[in-house]
């Protein structure tokens, strides 16, 4: 997977973590540094660390199921983008608390990046170099979490659903890519 392709998986990962953000700039009344920060530590953090424990999955058990590995990739990468463009279409609003706290933010980082384990899963069929891949995602999703924060206390939630539709578009057509080079390649 070249730099490009890893750079719009790591856009597309990182929408969920702006939509969150987006929100938790909404709940304060006044952003400071350290929100910024710590969305960005919390989200990007996660989001670079659980495509390595996928990864660190994946490659165990990579030899068994090489010969499928394409269609693991198509479906969980459509699966998820899928999802987002389902979130981001529901009319459902959600609830943010203010606070930047671990107790706040940990279940949020979790929650946000649980997505990144499965792609982290599908690199390893699709023999990415991690660490560049990992380091990309988060810092990718770092900036994206600390700018969402910034751009919901100035611009309210119009952004979030788009953003989050955006992620999966691309998340979807990432996994037809990888199915179409392998099955035209």
């Amino acid at each position: 997977m070249n730099i490009w392709g890893l750079f719009l998986i790591a856009v597309g990962l990182s929408m969920d973590a702006f939509a969150v953000s987006v929100c938790k700039g909404l709940a304060v009344e006044q952003v400071k540094g350290t929100h910024l920060v710590t969305a960005g530590l919390y989200f990007g953090g996660f989001q670079a660390a659980m495509p390595l424990a996928g990864y660190l999955l994946g490659v165990s058990f990579q030899a068994a199921i090489m010969f499928i590995d394409h269609w693991i990739a198509f479906i969980l990468l459509g699966l998820i983008g899928i999802n987002m463009i389902r979130e981001a279409m529901g009319k459902e609003e959600e609830k943010v608390d203010a606070s930047f706290g671990p107790k706040v933010m940990l279940p949020m980082a979790v929650a946000t990046s649980i997505d990144a384990f499965a792609i982290g899963v599908t690199f390893a069929f699709l023999q990415v170099d991690i660490v560049p891949a990992v380091s990309l995602i988060g810092a990718v999703t770092f900036l994206f979490s600390a700018a969402g924060v910034k751009i919901g206390n100035v611009f309210g939630a119009k952004y979030k659903a788009k953003a989050e539709f955006f992620g999966g578009v691309i998340l979807v057509l990432m996994g037809i890519k990888i199915l179409a080079e392998h099955l035209l390649g």
